[in-house]
């Protein structure tokens, strides 16, 4: 038995577009805008946009850093949904920064490297939703990557709301099969695309061990460990931004109903 067997994802749909539409209505948006990689999470953000918003509606955006030997991935998802797209090559935003950090006598880290990508395509998908009409970035992210903290602060863990935080990396494909996604796109492993090595090659263990343990307790116990360091101390990147409290007051109340339709 595994935590798949009690997933239903024809029944998980309903609720979960609902639930995008309304996201979509409190943002005051109209446009989906999705950054495509090509991989499970990003091509089934696109179709579960396309079915909660209708696709006229989506605008996905493929940005490469410089050469990208899958992109005919993201060019084939966007082509099956029949979405608008923007092709951006990020090359020139990363390497402007790497370039200016070795001016000034910084030497770039590894980390600097593999996250500076992730939070430039970022700030692309912003450049594009502001320019674009009621355009709202729509998270990628997962369950099993974040519980792990697999994910880049301010990067690919930013967007307005995230439809499938919530669902582990099987649960996921499970939603891309009941949308009828072909196959190619939901089995492509996640890689960190700088040492050609997959998300479970950096991390030392399977999302189907953490998502296991996520979903019913069970793991190999020093697996459990690594997984359980690796959750504590990524939890800062999904936190609220520390406010300090300076104890003044504030007289109004949130305006929690504001785009309430039935609101008199």
């Amino acid at each position: 038995m595994t935590h798949m067997d009690n997933f239903n994802a024809k029944d998980q749909l309903p609720g979960l577009l609902d639930w995008m539409r309304a996201q979509m209505k409190n943002c005051g948006g109209k446009t989906a805008v999705v950054g495509i990689s090509g991989g499970k999470d990003s091509s089934v953000i696109a179709a579960l946009c396309c079915a909660a918003y209708g696709k006229e509606n989506v605008v996905g955006v493929l940005m490469p850093d410089g050469v990208q030997p899958d992109i005919d991935y993201s060019n084939g998802i966007v082509d099956f949904l029949g979405i608008k797209h923007y092709v951006f090559n990020i090359h020139g935003g990363t390497s402007g920064i790497l370039d200016e950090m070795a001016r000034v006598g910084i030497e770039a880290s590894r980390q600097t490297k593999v996250n500076l990508p992730s939070r430039i395509r970022m700030a692309t998908l912003y450049a594009i939703a502001q320019s674009v009409d009621g355009g709202i970035v729509i998270n990628t992210s997962n369950l099993s990557e974040d519980w792990v903290g697999y994910c880049t602060i301010y990067g690919d863990s930013a967007g307005a709301f995230s439809p499938i935080g919530m669902y582990t990396t099987e649960e996921v494909i499970a939603l891309g099969r009941e949308l009828g996604l072909p196959e190619r796109f939901l089995i492509k492993p996640p890689s960190d695309g700088l040492t050609g090595l997959t998300d479970e090659d950096n991390l030392g263990f399977t999302y189907h061990a953490v998502n296991e343990y996520v979903r019913r307790g069970e793991v190999d116990p020093k697996i459990r460990e690594q997984i359980d360091r690796k959750h504590a101390i990524s939890r800062f990147k999904f936190q609220t931004l520390p406010v300090y409290q300076n104890g003044l007051p504030i007289v109004l109340d949130e305006p929690t109903d504001y785009y309430n339709p039935n609101k008199k």
